[in-house]
């Protein structure tokens, strides 16, 4: 195989037990009595003994491919990298595993971002920069050390940083990509946990900042998604390091509390000198984010590339592209577009159903939510939005039926189709089988086109569903809500645990069902991308959380976005070159305009 080209074996798929050796009895080397496919065998680092290894000197590369073709549980893969890629990984796990090449630069005062899908090594930079991962420049079976490593990136801007890190006078503070663990790391309460990261003495700034105060005694356990999001980022920041790795602020947070978080962040960087680094999806927070953006690109589990550091506008502007400009690299056939439809044309369909005044109370002293009458309109989509903890999903569960309201009556007589927003498992069985058990469509080639192949469910396929990641979790469950035959479909935050790729294609998927099935679709969502590509109308939610809410008749979307924007005084621009959503920069001329003509959703 030429040196631009690696096998990758996914020891997770690899099932022995369950072919004939397909890959390796029709290997063409192999038939010839050379040994390219071969078994692990006994003194094996990784994997079992009876799963292959691949020959990457032997291995007529991606040309052939026929291992790839007769493996029948998809894992193996030969991949020529791309031809520009002159340098050797920086980190490469083992024998036909992920190689990572190119690290982030971190900027001492500054926010540097990394974009790029799940599965390409982008908390495999943060480990090494971190220290917690020593890079083996490729070099698994006999790891050179640091030493090596400097001298590799000598002459570079991070040959400062990887001296600091070899010598251990960097100190480090990680935010956890997926803060939902947290609880099982440890037993205690809110305040417990924040004191034992106090560092700096800035810890009551912090939690009022991000609005924690009201947790600060709650256990652990009982915080929801976003407290615990705001628990972690209260807990890294509140420490006094050099480096602040902070891997996705976003998850489960509103969009109010997304901006907040973003700018508390670019104010520690700009006002007391620290240096951060942040791997994000969410486009919009980015922007507003960060002095620096990095692109990585490649494929999930197989390789990854961190580009060199570009210009926050210009580098996302490149990912809707689809093309790297200084890096020569196509990584997606297509664009993404926003020019035709944001705002949608507001839907003059026929009315699905009216519903009247509603009211939910909780009791007493509890949270309870009023809901103005309306009407939901065939073949529309409407969107959602509003802070969390202020009755979107409560409104959803009135429309299942889940809840019943406490005045008015919610008897929609409707087939309704729906995603919860916390996606569990309680089934033993695998995805093809839970799929094929909803609909007579499974397989067929309109539901493989429109369906599997946008939410990338081919790869899972035979998984079993208690082994999914959380995002693998989550398109497996916007295909059984899509995949079922309803009058109504009701999503509820299908962006989480996703990246921007996946969200994208979620996006069109939900899109094209609802335009092709004339299907009538209600999405709740806090990203501001997904709910500008997808939606007609907008239903706006307001209040206090979790004390009252308020959600009002749907509207079109200019005089929707406004009113939601409005409340959380955040002004949206577009993008001269895509057309995307852009934050204004808070009391900017652009931003002060806008506010004072009350066009908060783009300046008609």
């Amino acid at each position: 195989m030429a040196d631009d080209s690696i096998a990758v074996v996914d020891l997770d798929r690899c099932s022995p037990d369950r072919c004939n050796y397909e890959c390796k009895n029709y290997c063409p080397p192999n038939r010839t009595g050379k040994e390219c496919i071969t078994l692990r065998g006994e003194d094996a680092d990784e994997g079992q003994p009876d799963q292959v290894r691949i020959s990457e000197e032997i291995c007529l590369g991606e040309t052939c491919g026929i291992c790839v073709e007769k493996c029948p549980f998809d894992a193996i893969e030969i991949i020529n990298l791309p031809q520009e890629l002159q340098d050797d990984p920086v980190h490469r796990y083992g024998e036909n595993a992920f190689s990572m090449y190119g690290l982030p630069v971190p900027q001492e005062g500054q926010v540097t971002g990394i974009l790029g899908p799940n599965g390409i090594g982008k908390t495999t930079a943060v480990r090494m920069l971190a220290g917690e991962l020593e890079p083996n420049l490729g070099n698994y079976g006999d790891p050179p050390g640091w030493e090596a490593v400097l001298d590799a990136y000598r002459g570079t801007e991070l040959q400062d940083y990887i001296a600091d890190v070899r010598d251990g006078d960097v100190t480090v503070a990680r935010k956890p990509q997926y803060v939902d663990q947290i609880p099982s790391q440890f037993d205690g309460n809110t305040r417990e946990l924040l004191e034992r990261t106090d560092e700096r003495g800035e810890l009551d700034y912090l939690v009022d900042r991000l609005s924690i105060r009201p947790v600060m005694d709650q256990a652990i356990d009982d915080l929801s998604g976003g407290e615990l999001q705001r628990v972690a980022l209260a807990a890294a920041l509140a420490r006094d390091a050099d480096f602040y790795f902070l891997d996705e602020i976003t998850p489960y947070l509103d969009i109010g509390q997304r901006v907040t978080a973003a700018r508390l962040v670019r104010e520690l960087a700009e006002e007391d000198g620290k240096s951060m680094l942040v791997v994000e999806h969410d486009l919009a927070i980015l922007d507003l984010l960060c002095d620096t953006l990095h692109m990585a690109y490649g494929e999930p589990g197989a390789y990854g590339v961190i580009t060199d550091p570009k210009s926050v506008r210009n580098g996302i502007n490149e990912y809707l592209k689809g093309y790297l400009e200084n890096e020569n690299m196509r990584i997606r056939p297509d664009r993404i577009e926003f020019e035709e439809h944001a705002p949608r044309t507001e839907s003059q369909g026929d009315t699905l159903v009216t519903y009247p005044d509603l009211r939910k109370s909780y009791g007493d002293g509890e949270f309870s939510l009023d809901i103005s009458g309306g009407e939901i309109r065939e073949n529309e989509v409407l969107g959602i939005v509003g802070p969390n903890g202020i009755g979107k999903s409560t409104f959803a569960k009135l429309l299942t039926g889940d809840l019943e309201p406490t005045e008015g009556d919610a008897e929609l007589d409707l087939d309704i189709s729906y995603k919860p927003q916390y996606v569990t498992i309680d089934q033993p069985m695998r995805v093809d089988a839970f799929l094929s058990s909803i609909t007579d469509q499974f397989g067929s080639s309109y539901w493989n086109t429109e369906i599997a192949q946008p939410l990338q469910l081919e790869r899972i396929m035979e998984q079993n569903l208690s082994d999914l990641s959380g995002g693998e979790r989550q398109r497996v469950a916007i295909a059984a809500c899509l995949s079922d035959t309803a009058d109504l479909y009701l999503l509820d935050e299908p962006s989480a645990h996703l990246d921007v790729e996946q969200r994208v294609q979620a996006t069109r998927a939900i899109r094209r069902y609802a335009e092709q099935q004339d299907a009538t679709v209600l999405v709740i969502d806090h990203d501001i991308y997904m709910i500008d590509l997808l939606a007609d109308r907008l239903m706006v939610f307001d209040g206090e959380p979790a004390v009252a809410g308020h959600a009002g008749t749907p509207q079109s979307m200019r005089g929707g976005m406004n009113d939601f924007l409005s409340n959380l005084e955040i002004t949206f621009r577009r993008d001269e070159r895509t057309s995307r959503p852009r934050i204004n920069k808070p009391d900017s001329q652009l931003d002060r305009e806008q506010k004072r003509e009350g066009e908060y959703y783009y300046a008609p």
